[in-house]
């Protein structure tokens, strides 16, 4: 009787094991999983400049030290070619590796938690039959004491992290319930534009929480807020996330890559279902500074009449208003407007003065292959000057926030020139 069990036994794995096989092998599982892997934005951190896509080694500053993502190619000896399904669901969704060793939340497993059996499977089809290997090993994390200890991870799990499968909201349409698991699981929004608590654990994971997607800080960039978002319409959000600009913004920053590998690839579909639920989360209250605006007819006769100019007045007209004009409004789908946007607005003023300093420029899609640049003034403003300039944009038009110092942007110049 246990012989026949376990032959019983032996005959199911073998079953099991080749259907596995062969829904890993069926090209339309693997083209599946490549879509759902640019959902996740797999590419981004798993890809570094000049090497070859998902052999790692992209350098992520968490604060505590470096973490170098690691090669997710499916070659056997440096990449995770022997890992089963299992093992590679758990890396995804639990931070555990096949060794057992705990990963760090730079990997967004307490989104990826929330994606459904079918998604891994495709994504785990798509590593393992779609993905060339590569033999190569990333360079070593090298976090400082106790953050290299691994093991720690274990108990911020338990405190901080979630295994609980994506749940949909009663009332949500089939398109609304689309975009939240988007955005709430393989998208993993949350990771950048949630505030994080005291041991870099997100506030909230999902949007039964009102700080989900309320805005935060990364690497020193102001992130706004995702809730809402009353300045744009729904076409706005489509536009921004395909093409990197819309008609009042373009991207800068870490959500350039975003855009370049991961939402400008999105079918329509996708991108209106993430839009359609981001419309349906309650706004935030306009952040209150105490700051008079000096007003945008005031601005407008100011910059118009170039008399009495302040220094950051002054160099707004030489540097900035051939393209975003006296006005602050830009021209659409092209300069950004200045007037009320929320990366002038924010309270830590790091990612204006980063986008002064060093430029930004939008990625090239397939809907937007122009690639527009707005250079940058590191080599021709001084730390003074760029401040005077941060802060009439600022305070110009109807934009109502604190001023800038010399001292903050001469840590902003120091740490980007690192």
């Amino acid at each position: 009787m246990n012989s026949l069990k376990q032959l019983l036994a032996i005959v199911a794995l073998s079953l099991s094991t080749f259907s596995i096989a062969s829904a890993a092998n069926d090209p339309a599982v693997v083209q599946r999983g490549a879509y759902l892997a640019r959902a996740g934005d797999c590419m981004a951190c798993h890809s570094a400049a000049g090497k070859a896509e998902y052999s790692g080694g992209l350098a992520i500053d968490s604060g505590h030290g470096i973490i170098y993502s690691t090669n997710i190619t499916p070659d056997k000896q440096h990449g995770i070619g022997n890992y089963t399904e299992q093992q590679f669901a758990d890396a995804m969704r639990k931070g555990v590796r096949a060794d057992g060793t705990h990963l760090y939340p730079a990997m967004p497993y307490p989104s990826y938690a929330k994606v459904s059996d079918e998604d891994v499977h495709a994504l785990y089809a798509y590593f393992m039959d779609g993905v060339k290997p590569v033999a190569t090993d990333p360079p070593a994390t090298r976090m400082s004491f106790p953050f290299n200890m691994r093991w720690g991870m274990a108990l911020w799990n338990v405190f901080f992290a979630s295994d609980k499968p994506f749940r949909a909201q009663d009332g949500w349409s089939g398109e609304i319930r689309r975009g939240a698991y988007l955005v709430e699981g393989l998208g993993h929004c949350g990771s950048c534009h949630t505030p994080r608590g005291f041991a870099m654990n997100e506030k909230a994971g999902d949007s039964s929480d009102a700080q989900f997607l309320a805005g935060g800080e990364l690497n020193g960039w102001a992130v706004p807020s995702l809730r809402g978002m009353p300045r744009w319409s729904a076409d706005d959000i489509v536009a921004y996330l395909q093409t990197g600009r819309n008609k009042t913004s373009s991207v800068a920053g870490e959500m350039s890559m975003v855009v370049e590998h991961s939402t400008s690839h999105l079918k329509d579909e996708d991108l209106k279902a993430i839009a359609a639920y981001l419309k349906t989360l309650t706004q935030v209250p306009p952040r209150s500074s105490g700051i008079k605006p000096q007003g945008r007819d005031e601005t407008i006769r100011k910059l118009t009449a170039a008399k009495d100019l302040t220094l950051g007045e002054r160099l707004y007209l030489d540097n900035c208003a051939a393209c975003h004009f006296v006005t602050g409004k830009g021209a659409g789908g092209i300069f950004p407007e200045l007037d009320g946007a929320s990366v002038i607005n924010a309270g830590n003023p790091g990612a204006l003065v980063h986008v002064i300093l060093q430029g930004a420029r939008t990625p090239s899609t397939e809907k937007a292959p122009s690639i527009l640049v707005m250079p940058g003034f590191a080599h021709r403003l001084s730390d003074s000057e760029v401040a005077e300039l941060a802060t009439f944009l600022r305070q110009g038009w109807s934009n109502q926030a604190e001023a800038v110092t010399e001292r903050d942007v001469s840590k902003l110049r120091a740490k980007a020139e690192k």
